[in-house]
């Protein structure tokens, strides 16, 4: 999956990955793909959640081989 930007939140608690994110996604065209590295484990809800409440899809979720957080994001 070819990413338009990747956004580094390891190490970050609750809000900063979202927030940084949205900053992120803010700067992107619609369609292109942003995504995000993190470690706080309640990133996974959290960005279900901001997804929803957005509209911008959240193409993908899961684990890196070393056990850190992948998110991909489709700006809306």
């Amino acid at each position: 999956m070819n990413v338009n930007r990747d956004l580094d939140v390891r190490g970050l608690n609750c809000p900063l990955p979202i927030l940084r994110a949205k900053k992120a996604l803010a700067e992107m065209n619609t369609g292109e793909l942003l995504r995000v590295i993190a470690t706080d484990q309640g990133s996974v809800r959290d960005f279900q959640a901001f997804c929803r409440q957005t509209g911008h899809e959240l193409v993908s979720n899961g684990e890196t081989a070393d056990k850190e957080l992948e998110f991909i994001l489709r700006c809306k």
